[in-house]
């Protein structure tokens, strides 16, 4: 016994189970042998702290998502790339709207979840391995709080060619970020000063997710403010467009490629 989790598709055996605890259908946790158990995805930073949240929102229908999600949706245009796709709940509505759309993730188990929720076009890969396909997209969506794949000042730069690699002429980034500078919480204050003591931007974290016995490697994932992310762009193919920041601290940026 090593009480270190053994390395596994986190994020696709919690979807999983979620999905069988929403529908019924499939093996399920059980607490107590009997009841159902609630699929809790936990967040370990590398600091200490643990959070843990349900995994049922990855399942939600339009009627539950929050209004940033429900304005990018409205922007999408042409063939998009939803880059983690998860549980396949955006681009579920967007083929229901007609729009050729694209999941895109590192997870096989989210993708198996994604097919029996009706997903037809999936690919299963990161955004660099995806940029050598030819294929061509006019919408990336990073949402869900995935502008943080961009991870930090060292990834950016290859995170944002490798977009623009499948990106045709004036094609658009929908991004959902977290500007985490409002707190004041010492938990998360002092995280953001020992980020800057290593060099680091503030609200770039050191994770990795846990599901029953299962962990995943340690990770970076960015939180950042709009500011910060008009630093990492300048220099890319990209420009920062617009922010939309009526649900702050949450906000949408807008990339687009010069057409």
């Amino acid at each position: 016994m090593t009480g270190e989790p053994r390395i596994g598709d986190v994020f696709g055996e919690l979807l999983r189970d979620a999905l069988a605890v929403a529908t019924g259908v499939g093996p399920r946790p059980l607490a107590g042998g009997r009841l159902p158990r609630p699929v809790i995805e936990v967040i370990e930073r590398d600091d200490g702290l643990v959070n843990g949240a349900p995994a049922a929102h990855y399942l939600d229908g339009p009627e539950d998502w929050q209004p940033h999600d429900h304005r990018a949706v409205d922007r999408v245009r042409g063939a998009t790339l939803d880059v983690g796709v998860g549980a396949g709940r955006i681009a579920l509505l967007l083929q229901e709207r007609g729009v050729p759309v694209t999941g895109l993730d590192v997870s096989p188990g989210a993708l198996q979840v994604c097919r029996r929720r009706g997903v037809r076009d999936l690919v299963h890969g990161t955004v660099d391995e995806h940029a050598t396909s030819g294929r061509r997209y006019d919408t990336f969506l990073l949402l869900g709080n995935n502008l943080g794949l961009i991870e930090g000042r060292e990834r950016a730069p290859a995170f944002l060619a490798a977009l623009a690699a499948m990106a045709r002429p004036g094609a658009q980034v929908i991004a959902h970020g977290t500007d985490p500078y409002g707190t004041r919480d010492p938990v998360h204050t002092g995280y953001h000063e020992l980020n800057r003591r290593r060099g680091r931007l503030g609200g770039q974290l050191r994770l990795r997710l846990r599901y029953r016995e299962l962990g995943t490697p340690w990770f970076d994932y960015l939180v950042c403010s709009p500011d910060e992310l008009a630093e990492l762009v300048r220099g890319s193919d990209w420009q920062l467009a617009d922010v939309d920041d009526r649900d702050a601290p949450y906000y949408l940026a807008t990339l687009r490629l010069p057409g």
